[in-house]
């Protein structure tokens, strides 16, 4: 069976980097305000000591802007 949608490498890529992004900037202002478990630890690595807030909600903010950006490329492949 082959699919009809032809989506490209660099899409799906996007799609997995903003995922790993916003869950793990989500997860990691989850841990900072209320002591929660970790779930990406391996983006604790990226926040410098002492802006920890400030690199979890940036993840998020470029998360979601690479999401958007393989969203308008599967759109744009599509026409």
């Amino acid at each position: 069976m082959t699919s009809t949608d032809s989506k490209s490498p660099l899409a799906g890529l996007s799609g997995l980097l903003c995922f790993i992004l916003v869950a793990g900037g989500a997860s990691g202002l989850l841990h900072e305000w209320f002591g929660w478990i970790h779930f990406m630890g391996f983006l604790r690595f990226l926040a410098p000591e002492g802006y920890e807030i400030y690199s979890y909600a940036l993840m998020i903010v470029l998360g979601l802007a690479i999401g958007a950006a393989g969203n308008a490329l599967t759109r744009r492949g599509r026409r």
